[in-house]
């Protein structure tokens, strides 16, 4: 008998689905962090190996050996064939270690390396046809049709890019707090939900929590809540605002549609934290997409991404892989 393993690898975790070969999913594990470009390859090495035999141990108390076929690993930052190659060399280390009663018989061709974007596809629909809209702390949308063409828009980070992402909500939440304080632009109760948020005795307390304690993308991320609840209380600064990051996650889904589906059917599966708001992210987003693609059904996650690896993992032994 024969398993897969299916690696989900971000920059705040690491997931892995330990699946029989039959597709019955048998374990689950979490580790760390698994972004090298963040903490190195070594690290990564490790938090894989964790995650891995974590899965294993909820998977089975007491075995004699566990003969893995194949495995895929959808890590955050991978994209270039520099990243791919670094990978598969992980893949090399990952062979040696000892985590017993593991044994591996991969072949080159069941060794499986995508971004993070295509295993979140097709975890959440189940199939690796579709759209995949990422809206957490960054924003990407990643698509692919049945005749395997891909098409990806956003993705560039918090700088370049991620429009419509947690973060880019944060920072729009606190500009606009500045500009009403300044008397620059209308009012908003986002100046005051902020202060009591951060505990700050004013506004202008910012400049020390953004600058000079060195907030950071995820920190900052972590409060574009503040600005969802002031737009579901009616604050109409704060609905701008959010406004604005549907009507970017619209545009960047536009273009998929427009790149890869002309005429069929499909689904767009919404994953990140973006999406979990009370302020009707969610419905405004798929109302829009419905409206001009009616062939267009906006879903939440079926599954998990590490599920979708642990998939794509299993389509390699059948010769199916990308």
């Amino acid at each position: 008998m024969g398993y897969v393993l299916g690696i989900d690898g971000g920059g705040s975790k690491t997931v892995c689905v330990l699946m029989q070969d039959t597709g019955e999913v048998l374990g689950r594990g979490e580790a760390g962090s698994s972004n090298y470009q963040n903490i190195g390859i070594e690290a990564t090495l490790q938090s894989i190996e964790s995650a891995i035999d974590a899965a294993k141990n909820e998977a089975f108390s007491s075995i004699n050996y566990i003969t893995i076929k194949a495995i895929c690993l959808g890590l955050a930052g991978v994209g270039r064939a520099a990243d791919i190659e670094i990978v598969k060399a992980l893949v090399q280390d990952l062979q040696k270690s000892k985590l017993l009663p593991i044994t591996w018989a991969l072949q080159a061709s069941n060794i499986v390396i995508f971004n993070d974007a295509l295993i979140a596809l097709v975890g959440g629909i189940g199939d690796d046809v579709g759209i995949v809209v990422a809206a957490g702390t960054g924003s990407i949308v990643f698509g692919r049709n049945s005749q395997g063409k891909t098409k990806r828009v956003g993705g560039w980070g918090y700088i370049l890019g991620d429009e419509g992402s947690a973060y880019k909500i944060a920072v729009a939440g606190m500009q606009a707090a500045l500009k009403a304080y300044d008397g620059r632009e209308m009012s908003t109760s986002l100046v005051e939900a902020f202060k009591q948020h951060l505990n700050l005795a004013s506004i202008e307390d910012l400049i020390e929590v953004i600058y000079r304690r060195g907030g950071g993308v995820k920190e900052i991320a972590a409060l574009a809540p503040i600005v969802d609840f002031a737009a579901a209380s009616g604050d109409e600064v704060a609905n701008n605002i959010i406004e604005k990051a549907v009507q970017d996650l619209v545009k960047a889904t536009s273009t998929v549609i427009d790149a890869i589906f002309i005429s069929s059917a499909f689904e767009i599966v919404t994953t990140g934290s973006v999406w979990q708001g009370s302020s009707k992210i969610h419905q405004r987003f798929a109302g829009c997409i419905v409206a001009k693609f009616p062939s267009a059904k906006v879903i939440f996650p079926r599954n998990e991404p590490a599920y979708g690896a642990a998939f794509l993992a299993l389509k390699s032994l059948a010769g199916e892989g990308e």
